[in-house]
């Protein structure tokens, strides 16, 4: 009893932490960031068009902007600038090439500073890299309270307690109509 009350624990702990990954992906995140560069990309399903890997299917152009830590020219950092259109996850962002216009009229003055909203990760490995969702001129090095995840995670949190609170009410009902002799 013992073993299978440790791999049902084991379960929970990997749902709870993919459930904890997946939130941390989608959710969005803000940086303060200084603009270096904006460049597009002309990509396939295999991946950027080049002399290795040549057109064999429907192309597109891909939006990035590169970015930097104010005084620090050391950790940069690459963004996609893509469409979410009506699609997962639910940004419902039509505008990338105005986005990228913005990138390209930050990024001609060195220490201006813009703050970036993006959801996912930079993974070297696969190329993968996060989608810039909007960007703002600032004057101020201080990244906005995140009030939107905040709520969407208590309002989660709420849901779970709620679906818990259901659950063992119907248990004990159903434990007390039907009593072990």
């Amino acid at each position: 009893m013992k073993k299978l009350k440790a791999i049902g624990i084991g379960f929970l702990v990997v749902v709870l932490l993919g459930i904890g990954a997946t939130l941390h992906y989608f959710l969005p995140k803000h940086a303060v960031v200084v603009i270096n560069g904006v460049e597009v990309k002309r990509m396939d399903a295999q991946g950027v068009i080049n002399s290795d890997n040549v057109a064999d299917g429907p192309t597109r152009d891909v939006y990035f902007i590169n970015a930097g830590e104010p005084d620090n020219s050391v950790d940069v950092s690459v963004f996609r600038n893509a469409d979410t259109g009506f699609g997962f996850p639910w940004y419902f962002k039509f505008d990338s090439a105005d986005v990228q216009a913005k990138a390209q009229q930050l990024s001609k003055d060195s220490n201006q500073l813009a703050l970036i909203q993006y959801y996912g990760w930079r993974i070297r490995l696969i190329s993968a890299f996060p989608n810039l969702v909007s960007i703002e001129k600032t004057s101020t090095r201080s990244e906005p309270f995140p009030i939107f995840n905040v709520v969407f995670l208590l309002f989660l949190f709420g849901l779970l307690g709620f679906a818990y609170w259901k659950i063992k009410t119907r248990l004990g009902e159903r434990r007390s109509n039907h009593p072990v002799k």
